[in-house]
């Protein structure tokens, strides 16, 4: 199985392809599966705004395209272009959408392969609205 330090380094990787002409902000994800398999994304903007997607997102989409729907962790890397944030957190959307496929205690990683940090599901979305609300 993979460690914490290899899957930050693959959002790492996963960053430098991120399509970010406009905000120049670069993310990218790392999400593990509990088969193994590791499936990336990175940021992709668009110029009509709210068309670009998230890496966490462009990952998670990914990995449920192919099949797979059992997720061990999710690291995240972003800052703007030339820097690396201390710490970036997924946006509401993303939250919501890893809540959609995750349990509560889902382990997400935020930071950088050097730093990072280990917070759940429940920590980032207290109060998410799941399938159990509809």
């Amino acid at each position: 199985m993979i460690d914490d330090k290899t899957l930050m380094e693959e959002a790492q990787k996963a960053r430098e392809r991120s399509y970010s002409p406009y905000s120049r902000f670069r993310v990218g994800a790392a999400l593990l599966t509990k088969s193994g398999k590791v499936y990336t994304g990175s940021n992709i903007e668009n110029a009509s705004y709210p068309a670009g997607v998230c890496a966490e997102r462009v990952a998670i989409f990914k990995a449920v395209s192919e099949g797979e729907r059992a997720f061990e962790a999710l690291a995240l890397v972003g800052g703007k272009e030339g820097e690396t944030a201390d710490f970036c957190a997924p946006c509401g959307i993303c939250r919501q959408v890893i809540s959609e496929f995750c349990p509560k205690n889902f382990k997400i990683l935020l930071g950088n392969p050097e730093k990072f940090e280990a917070h759940t599901l429940r920590e980032l979305l207290p109060l998410a609205f799941g399938p159990n609300d509809l």
